[in-house]
């Protein structure tokens, strides 16, 4: 096989950036032979009248849509998120992690349901406390590629999420 076809193959398998030096290691080679053959690929890719694209991000190399086809996910692929779903998203990602007994707290019961689907839909994490039997809530990659993020810088709480109390938050998420 081909040495781009096979790095092409691993691109879509892992479905994520990776490093010239994970692609090596995954595809049992030299990193400078993966160099010259993910260029390669590159421009094979920017020739094609094709849907993907390899592009370089700052993560590593990624198989991913074409821009101009971005569009045609939104319709094809819709999250069918409400706005109370949406709301509840957004506190998610502003204190991500969070409790989800300080998320009930700030959004209300109807939150359980929203954390419900949108545990189902992919775009939150959950997992148990290890002390207590409340759950631990984080927005996943999903929520990242879906919305079109990198990630939520770690000042973004203090700059912007945070609030001296969750009374004080329920309302600016209102």
């Amino acid at each position: 096989m081909k040495l781009t076809t096979q790095l092409e193959a691993i691109l879509y398998i892992k479905a994520q950036p990776l490093s010239l030096e994970d692609l090596a290691e995954t595809a049992g080679i030299e990193a400078n032979m993966v160099a010259d053959a993910i260029l390669e690929l590159m421009a094979d890719y920017a020739h094609r009248d094709s849907a993907l694209e390899v592009v370089e991000m700052p993560e590593g190399y990624s198989l991913q849509l074409r821009e101009s086809c971005q569009e045609m996910v939104t319709h094809l692929i819709p999250a069918d998120l409400n706005t109370g779903a949406l709301r509840t998203l957004a506190a998610i990602a502003l204190k991500s992690p969070i409790l989800q007994t300080d998320l009930i707290e700030l959004r209300g019961s109807s939150a359980y349901q929203h954390v419900q689907d949108l545990v189902a839909q992919g775009f939150v994490k959950k997992r148990r406390q290890q002390e207590g039997r409340s759950f631990w809530l984080e927005v996943s990659e999903k929520f990242y590629q879906y919305f079109e993020i990198d990630q939520l810088s770690e000042g973004f709480n203090e700059d912007f999420g945070h609030h001296s109390s969750v009374q004080s938050e329920k309302l600016a998420l209102e």
